[in-house]
């Protein structure tokens, strides 16, 4: 099953760190990424842009706006993600509880409803069922 784990952090905290420390970091997330490939359990990742860059759509009054910044003005803003396909939600809650981003930001994981799924409900009702 995939799962999307996405990562949450403060933008500032990135120069905020001594050049050691990015080295540090980049070499954690580094390895983080290999090892979840020599797992076979890594599809896709990025790391996005700065929130400040980002363009936001919404209706309103049935006309579409376009707004420049996040949707949500957050201390904590959307940094990346790490799509993997792993059995179950306990492995992609072990592999997010290994993410760099854990240590200093927020990992959220959301099991992904397969393109043309019969029904987009039984995730919910394994969970569910399971007690999660």
């Amino acid at each position: 099953m995939q799962y999307l784990l996405t990562l949450y952090s403060d933008e500032a905290g990135w120069n905020n760190m001594s050049p050691e420390q990015q080295k540090q970091g980049i070499a954690a997330y580094a390895a983080y990424g290999q090892a979840l490939q020599q797992a076979g359990a890594l599809v896709n990742s990025n790391r996005l842009r700065p929130g400040n860059t980002a363009t936001t759509l919404r209706t309103n009054n049935g006309k579409v706006q376009v707004l420049d910044g996040p949707f949500i003005e957050s201390k904590e803003q959307l940094a990346g993600y790490y799509l993997i396909e792993v059995p179950d939600l306990d492995a992609a809650l072990s592999w997010a509880g290994k993410c760099p981003t854990v240590g200093h930001g927020i990992v959220e994981v959301r099991a992904i409803w397969p393109s043309g799924a019969p029904s987009q409900q039984k995730p919910a009702q394994e969970a569910v069922a399971a007690g999660r």
